[in-house]
């Protein structure tokens, strides 16, 4: 079985791959960060949130944060779901924010930062959202959103927004959490009377609404302030196209002869560039030594940097260059990052070298499993908590069942108590005739998986049962694994301000900024 990247790294023990672990916290933040402009940061940022709608005193007062020479910065970010996407999405954030705030002082400011990935052109991943509502219907709405360009480059349509308030109308929860919601919505569509109205704004919009009283800047790379900001780390790429790629490769190899499976392979030939063509599909550029191409058609180096010069928008980074571009752009001091991210960042460390870098501290995220009342009362009668209902829902309903009723057969005692048994009857025959030991050891190999797997069946087919009369197995399904996909990875954060209000977003504000758990809505 391969290892576990994220499970080690937890542990400190990845030093061969990043450069810090998680209980090098105080250590991040004493480095210092190679010179930035970070006044020119700023007034990029203030550009974008001018034009997003959203600059107001709070956003200014932490970009005179974030201007003055010693900040720093939790970066977090993720792609620019459908109404944020599933709810890791602003878990990650509050997580930035709730870090920020822990870290910062007057001397050395540290501000939060959500990136925007407004330049990823997977339609599939941000089309959706899932939403259940006090009837326990599943709602789960997909707007068509073109494949293959960058979502940044993509308008909000009149339809999509008739669609998103359709849900809204037949969502069943308090009126007054509907309308609340509801009104933060209409706020992320109209931008405050913005002219900039696309899909990634209006994501970027929800975040901030949500976010920024707890001290979150947003940031699109797709807006022309940034971009030009962020251009000459991809002019250095263009320089030398296969040397990231070269070196994400080797540490792939490492990690393989070290049990782990990498998540990026370069293959020969590819760059960590993407280029936007006229069609205004994104693709990935190939170097073979001379002239880059892509699929379509073939490029001169000028010619690449000539586009760059006129549009940076339209040259980006492939997921084995963005954390570099993003960390030449802000001073970083901790990236806050899921356990993918993880993985990925541990084929990264000699990435950042060739842009006058260090890779900075690896945050794992803030993950929260959300308990409504209804589901919180369940579990404390099964004894189980919800990341075991996740691992095995039937298994915990049918072997709470079989409890209540007094039926042991499928409890865990039961198989140990037999493999106890068999162990002594297997050194009991080995004393009467040691050449039935093998025999007898081959018997409890057998019979142990088939007496488990009769367990398991017998608590399913309980589970099942009491399905058909109470609906208990469906709710936990739903709440826990909507869509057979655990809560945090598919379920809309929104789901839980309409039928709470604002008490979910508090209780997920006043967490620790490294918190992993579940959390009873009060």
């Amino acid at each position: 079985m391969a290892r576990n990247v994220a499970a080690e790294y937890s542990k400190g023990t990845l030093g061969e791959f990043l450069r810090l672990s998680p209980q090098d916290l105080e250590r991040a933040r004493a480095e210092r960060r190679p010179k930035l402009d970070r006044e020119a940061l700023a007034a990029a940022l203030r550009e974008y949130h001018r034009d997003l709608g959203t600059l107001d005193a709070n956003v200014e007062a932490l970009l005179t944060r974030l201007s003055h020479p010693e900040s720093r910065v939790v970066v977090t970010g993720q792609q620019a779901g459908l109404l944020t996407g599933p709810a890791y999405s602003v878990h990650k954030g509050a997580g930035a924010a709730l870090l920020a705030q822990k870290l910062n002082t007057d001397d050395a400011p540290v501000v939060a930062v959500y990136w925007v990935a407004s330049q990823d052109h997977d339609a599939e991943e941000v089309a959706s959202a899932t939403l259940l509502d006090l009837n326990e219907t599943l709602h789960r709405l997909t707007l068509d959103v073109p494949a293959g360009v960058p979502v940044g480059r993509v308008a909000w349509r009149d339809e999509w927004t008739a669609e998103v308030l359709a849900l809204l109308e037949r969502f069943e929860a308090p009126a007054e959490h509907r309308a609340a919601v509801r009104a933060r919505i209409e706020r992320a569509i109209s931008g405050n009377g913005s002219p900039h109205t696309g899909y990634a704004d209006v994501f970027a919009r929800l975040i901030h609404g949500l976010l920024a009283p707890a001290g979150l800047l947003v940031l699109d790379p797709m807006h022309p302030a940034l971009a030009r900001l962020m251009a000459p780390a991809l002019a250095r790429e263009l320089e030398q196209p296969l040397t990231s790629s070269e070196r994400i490769e080797a540490a792939a190899e490492r990690l393989s002869t070290a049990g782990f499976t990498p998540q990026l392979r370069r293959p020969a030939g590819a760059t960590n560039l993407f280029v936007e063509e006229q069609d205004g599909q994104r693709r990935l550029l190939k170097f073979d030594g001379q002239t880059f191409s892509t699929d379509t058609r073939a490029y001169t180096r000028t010619e690449l940097q000539a586009q760059l010069g006129a549009d940076p928008t339209r040259l980006t980074p492939a997921a084995g260059l963005r954390p570099a571009v993003q960390d030449a752009l802000l001073p970083t001091l901790a990236f806050v990052v899921g356990p993918g991210e993880i993985a990925y960042g541990a084929q990264l460390k000699d990435v950042y070298p060739l842009h006058g870098l260090q890779q900075p501290l690896l945050w794992p995220r803030l993950s929260v499993t959300w308990l409504e009342p209804n589901v919180a009362r369940l579990l404390r009668r099964l004894h189980a908590t919800a990341a075991e209902v996740q691992a095995d829902p039937e298994g915990v309903l049918g072997r709470a069942l079989a409890r209540e009723r007094g039926a042991g057969a499928v409890a865990a005692g039961r198989l140990q108590a037999l493999e106890a048994e068999l162990e002594q009857l297997i050194t009991d025959l080995a004393q009467l005739d040691p050449t039935l030991v093998g025999a007898a050891e081959r018997t409890r190999r057998r019979t142990l998986p088939r007496v488990a797997h009769l367990q398991r069946q017998a608590a399913s087919a309980l589970a099942r049962a009491e399905d058909e009369r109470s609906g208990q197995l469906t709710r936990l399904n739903k709440h826990l694994l909507p869509n057979g996909v655990p809560q945090e990875r598919e379920m809309n954060f929104l789901t839980y301000l309409l039928k709470h209000g604002e008490t979910p977003l508090r209780q997920l504000l006043a967490l620790d900024a490294g918190f992993v758990g579940e959390v009873e809505i009060s």
